[in-house]
């Protein structure tokens, strides 16, 4: 019996190990927020009421479907003014793929960006 990782002859069964799709879901989430020209992330009526409830739900704004090796993420963005959003989606894509794969071992096949909105910081008054 040989102990060397390069030889797949045998491979030795420990388990079954399951990602759920919310785990998944808030890793995209941390990633895609940590782009330049992202404002947050759209969570619908549903991410408004529990934030309201004082529930921080990380996942909001994603939609994630997980098969045995391989997942599929769609993004629900809210963008800054002014960011060139191709730019910005790109950059979401390749954070999103680079640190779910990572993470989760995962193959990700499509990470889908919908604009959902466009953050305008209104000038605050002088008083």
């Amino acid at each position: 019996m040989s102990n060397n990782l390069e030889n797949n002859d045998e491979i030795i069964d420990y388990g079954q190990i399951k990602i759920s799709d919310e785990v998944v879901g808030i890793i995209a989430s941390l990633a895609a927020t940590e782009v330049k020209g992202v404002a947050g992330m759209s969570g619908g009526i549903a991410g408004g009421i529990s934030e309201i409830l004082g529930r921080k739900n990380f996942s909001k704004g994603v939609k994630v479907e997980v098969k045995e090796k391989e997942v599929i993420i769609g993004l629900y963005i809210i963008v800054e003014y002014g960011a060139k959003i191709p730019e910005v989606a790109w950059e979401i894509q390749e954070s999103v793929k680079s640190t779910v794969e990572t993470m989760t071992g995962l193959n990700v096949v499509e990470v889908n960006i919908n604009i959902q909105g466009v953050n305008i910081e209104k000038e605050q008054k002088e008083e």
